[in-house]
């Protein structure tokens, strides 16, 4: 009698289990949709944050990215977003009847946005930023662009190099700033560590020009220490391919 129960309990186990299953399996489905619902939901509030007139709301927005970022939750629409508030005031002008100053023209929004943009690895991210550091005319905002291109450290054909070296040049002449010239020294550190030293000339050329520039000595000390650092990096690079060729 007990023998020929085990097979029913087994069959109604069966039965019962599957729409458990099912049911499982329906709530996994749901659960990827869901997820990416809440992201485009994300970067709709985020993009329409960010278009607002109100400078408060650009920088809830930013501080939302910011979340994004921290939460790996950074998707093309969000990622264009960021692009644009970090130029948004000197590439993107809004003016009262087309006239008069600008009114979306906030320095501390694109200098966030121009931080948060070094966590975005992307040739985009790289070019974006290459037009903040050579349009914009506050060096809080630039220093924070270049710091963001050394640790993107992406450099093509020295763009990213002969860019900082511009820069370096044209505030040495016009009003030598301690912060800008460190951020450019910090940002070229970083490329050349990426790469492997440095092989632009207008780079060291700038390099040296803070050595002997008009700064404070912790500048002017770090110019020189890393002169050093791209020596050593180039006779370990010439020492690698002589090693190389002449095993």
């Amino acid at each position: 009698m007990r023998s020929s129960r085990v097979p029913l309990l087994i069959a109604l186990m069966i039965v019962i289990m599957v729409p458990q299953v099912a049911a499982q399996s329906t709530g996994s489905e749901q659960t990827v949709e869901e997820a990416y619902l809440q992201q485009s939901l994300e970067g709709m509030i985020i993009r329409e944050q960010a278009y607002a007139a109100s400078k408060d709301m650009k920088l809830i927005a930013l501080e939302y990215i910011r979340e994004a970022i921290e939460g790996n939750r950074i998707t093309a629409e969000i990622a264009e977003t960021l692009q644009f508030l970090s130029t948004e005031g000197i590439l993107d002008i809004t003016r009262s009847a087309g006239l008069g100053r600008a009114l979306n023209n906030f320095p501390d929004v694109r200098r966030e946005a121009a931080i948060l943009l070094g966590n975005i690895q992307t040739v985009e991210a790289k070019d974006t930023l290459i037009k903040l550091a050579l349009a914009d005319n506050e060096p809080m905002v630039i220093a924070a662009a270049l710091r963001s291109l050394g640790r993107i450290g992406i450099v093509e054909n020295d763009d990213v190099t002969q860019v900082i070296a511009f820069i370096i040049s044209r505030w040495d002449v016009l009003a030598p700033d301690n912060i800008l010239a460190y951020e450019s020294l910090a940002a070229l550190e970083a490329l050349a560590d990426a790469n492997d030293g440095l092989r632009d000339p207008a780079a060291i050329r700038a390099i040296i020009r803070i050595s002997e520039g008009n700064y404070i000595a912790v500048v002017k000390q770090k110019a020189r220490e890393l002169l050093a650092k791209l020596r050593q990096l180039s006779a370990a690079a010439t020492n690698g391919s002589t090693t190389t060729t002449n095993p």
